[in-house]
């Protein structure tokens, strides 16, 4: 029972703290560089989530090696990325290539 309230608590603070930003957001005024710097909230909350999970996989150690098919497969998403500009390929290519690269460490190939 106390995973409901939690649950409903956390629902309560998000919902109350994302409510107050869009009721006010016609009513203030931000300034031009706070609003450019706001441009790169995504990317570096997104970079703060990946990066942890791709160089250190197993959650203690960190892995900078050829074995690591996390690693591997960031690097291909990454130059698919910057080359085409195309997320879909991006996505596609990252996983054929993490699932490609980890097949070829558990069957020995590499």
């Amino acid at each position: 029972m106390n995973e409901v309230y939690v649950i409903g608590g956390m629902a309560l603070v998000t919902f109350a703290i994302r409510y107050t930003m869009f009721a006010l957001s016609g009513r203030l005024q931000f300034s031009e560089p706070f609003i450019k710097a706001l441009r790169y909230v995504p990317p570096a909350v997104l970079t703060a989530i990946v990066v942890p999970a791709v160089v250190i996989p197993t959650g203690s150690d960190l892995q900078l090696s050829y074995t690591n098919a996390r690693l591997i497969a960031a690097l291909i998403a990454c130059a698919v990325s910057w080359f085409s500009q195309n997320l879909l390929l991006t996505i596609v290519v990252g996983m054929m290539a993490f699932l490609g690269w980890q097949w070829l460490l558990l069957t020995g190939l590499v």
